[in-house]
């Protein structure tokens, strides 16, 4: 007899081998209906996930996956990847597919192709697509050995995928899946049939590289949507929708707050009135570094090539590094702050009494990033960090690792994000260090978390190649995720980098380095920032809190006097004197999002008095100029938005 146990401890028992789809009709009809696949264990071994055709001929565990589980989600945009791929090869015949992988909310599949893809072609794809779910296909599995498979895909003209299989070993067995007259490459598992795919989309096509490289051919890439029901397929476009209402690029032209160009790809020309918000958030963490036991330090731009080979990052990172030679001299543009904050530690010799020593920096920073992968501001090639080392003991780690978590909390709610996911990011394959560092860098960052109440996932294989890490993410006013800060424990750098400090038995140690943002890139939180408030950023924030409009020119003077009883109160205050009519002033400096309007005329002036407009079109009525002082100084203390 076959054992099968199911999730709640219930057991099923099978004369002959059973598939995974046949367990689940036993359970219920309806669920042998819904399974899109089954995730299978062997004794102790760890579960994977397999096919509804799977057959299980031996005591297993066993979970039925469905579309409302995580992994039946990934599964049906799989799945929809391969479909778009039979769609376009029913209606192109002459494309070329290559790979389709699984991707934040979708998928896409780069394809080879004589002409580019146009709108109307996704229309027509997208419609062939709708035609062979409503088929219901059966997805079928094979095996092939690798040189068949080979002449398989050559034969008929698919010289990608011949050369993906090529690079498999030869005694791998390869993996086809067949749908109706379309078979293609796939690990799987796939969901049981074309019919389950129901609710997708193509949104766009652009261009990749073949494998990555800018040396091969261009593919076109077309990108698709997909989901378990037509209601979270309808609330995602909405999102997308609202997003691009909210793009801090539109938003940065709109408001005249910074710009891009081809003379510097991945680099950001700040306006004045972008620069005022980077001033106000700058100075805002440069308080937090004074509030928290920090020293602002500043490192240099470049340093000799023989300093990144020593901490690890030459070796391990130079393909993301601009460099620049002097005097035959090799040097770094620096990617990141820490060595020169090592430096500034190793000036002097250091005693226990002193640590922890705690460094902040406003340090730019510059990686090469590929070209295609630069987004506005949210990935540039410069950027500045609200980077802080601290250099501690052991006994001192845990509680700056979980000081820290708490502090990063306070500053994100000052910012107005009160939903952090946290993630710890453990041991990469390609490190730095023995495992014993690491296991107790990774323990001393998940206890961090334990004792501030937080609860956290793990990212394995994905901390930094010198220490792990915690991330954490935020989620924005339409519901998406940002990382944003990190906190990293790192025993390797100050032992490659020389520092020490005298400990109690006048013995020199090493001291444990702790590398911390909470922003992150200043320029990518400013960016999250904008799309959070859709540009309409809080008193505190905003370049511009003030406009005062005078209905006529009459009352300029009047206007100006109140800029400047507003600008000796530290306000960002001007006056709109242009000879327009009040309401077309008040309608264009509200679309400059500006948080208030000040109305002045005759009888403002006789009682030193402003008429308050509010954004949002709120009509706060006639105010003292000391009341609305007082007024705004509470917005910006408090840090809250125009309210009524």
């Amino acid at each position: 007899m076959i054992q099968i146990t199911l999730p709640d401890g219930s057991q099923r028992q099978f004369t002959d081998p059973v598939s995974v789809g046949e367990v689940a009709a036993t359970i219920a009809p309806s669920l042998g209906k819904a399974a899109l696949a089954g995730k299978v264990a062997v004794g102790s071994e760890q579960a994977r996930l397999v096919d509804t055709s799977f057959v299980i001929a031996q005591d297993a565990q066993l979970s039925i996956v469905t579309a409302k589980d995580p992994e039946g989600l990934d599964l049906i945009r799989h799945s929809t990847a391969h479909l778009l791929a039979y769609a376009v090869k029913s209606l192109f015949p002459d494309a070329q597919v290559t790979i389709g992988p699984v991707i934040d909310n979708g998928f896409y599949y780069d394809f080879s192709y004589k002409r580019a893809f146009t709108p109307e072609d996704l229309q027509k794809i997208e419609k062939k697509m709708q035609e062979l779910a409503k088929k219901d296909e059966v997805v079928t599995r094979e095996e092939w050995l690798r040189d068949d498979a080979v002449a398989f895909f050559k034969e008929q003209g698919e010289h990608y995928k011949a050369e993906i299989i090529a690079s498999i070993p030869s005694n791998e067995p390869i993996s086809l899946y067949r749908e109706g007259d379309f078979i293609d490459l796939c690990r799987g598992p796939h969901v049981p049939s074309t019919g389950k795919l129901k609710v997708f989309k193509l949104m766009k096509v652009a261009g990749a590289y073949w494998r990555g490289n800018s040396n091969n051919e261009m593919l076109q890439r077309i990108y698709g949507t997909a989901w378990a029901t037509k209601e979270e397929q309808a609330q995602y476009l909405n999102m997308l929708e609202e997003a691009e209402k909210r793009d801090h690029r539109k938003l940065g032209k709109e408001l005249d707050l910074f710009h891009f160009q081809d003379e510097g790809p991945g680099l950001v020309f700040w306006h004045p009135k972008g620069w005022r918000i980077w001033q106000q958030v700058e100075q805002y963490m440069r308080n937090v570094y004074i509030d928290n036991g920090y020293q602002e330090v500043k490192a240099p731009q470049i340093l000799d090539l023989s300093l990144w080979k020593k901490t690890g990052h030459w070796d391990n990172y130079k393909e993301n590094m601009f460099t620049t030679e002097s005097e035959n001299r090799v040097y770094g543009l620096k990617p990141m702050n820490c060595p020169g904050h090592v430096q500034i530690y190793n000036s002097g010799l250091h005693s226990y009494r002193e640590l922890p020593i705690r460094y902040g920096e406003f340090g730019q920073c510059h990686r090469n990033e590929p070209s295609g992968s630069l987004h506005g501001m949210m990935r540039v090639r410069g950027f500045t960090q609200d980077d802080g080392h601290i250099f501690c003991t052991e006994d001192q780690l845990q509680d700056e690792c979980t000081n820290f978590t708490a502090l990063l909390q306070k500053v994100y709610r000052d910012f107005g994000f009160t939903d952090v996911l946290y993630k710890v990011a453990t041991r990469p394959e390609k490190r730095i260090g023995d495992d014993a560092i690491w296991d107790k860098a990774e323990e001393a960052l998940m206890e961090s978390l334990r004792r501030s109440g937080c609860e956290f996932e793990i990212s394995p294989g994905e901390g930094a190649f010198y220490g792990p890490k915690i991330e954490y993410t935020l989620k924005d006013a339409i519901g998406r995720h940002w990382q944003c800060g990190t906190v990293q424990v790192d025993f390797s750098m100050p032992v490659r980098l020389g520092a020490e400090y005298v400990d109690a038995s006048d013995q020199r140690r090493a001291p444990v380095m702790v590398h911390r943002a909470i922003l992150g890139s200043l320029e990518r939180f400013i960016g999250m920032l904008i799309e959070n408030y859709a540009g309409a950023l809080p008193p505190w924030l905003a370049p511009e809190q003030v406009v005062v409009c005078p209905i006529s020119e009459v009352f300029s003077d009047y206007a100006n006097k109140v800029v400047g009883i507003l600008g000796k109160e530290g306000f960002r205050a001007s006056a709109d004197l242009r000879n327009e009519k009040i309401t077309r002033k008040i309608r264009e400096n509200s679309m400059q999002k500006v948080p208030y309007i000040l109305v002045v005329g005759e009888k403002e002036q006789e009682n030193g008095a402003v008429a308050v407009r509010g954004r949002g079109n709120l009509d706060l009525g006639v105010l003292s100029v000391d009341d609305f002082v007082a007024r705004l100084r509470t917005d910006v203390a408090l840090r809250q938005d125009v309210k009524a």
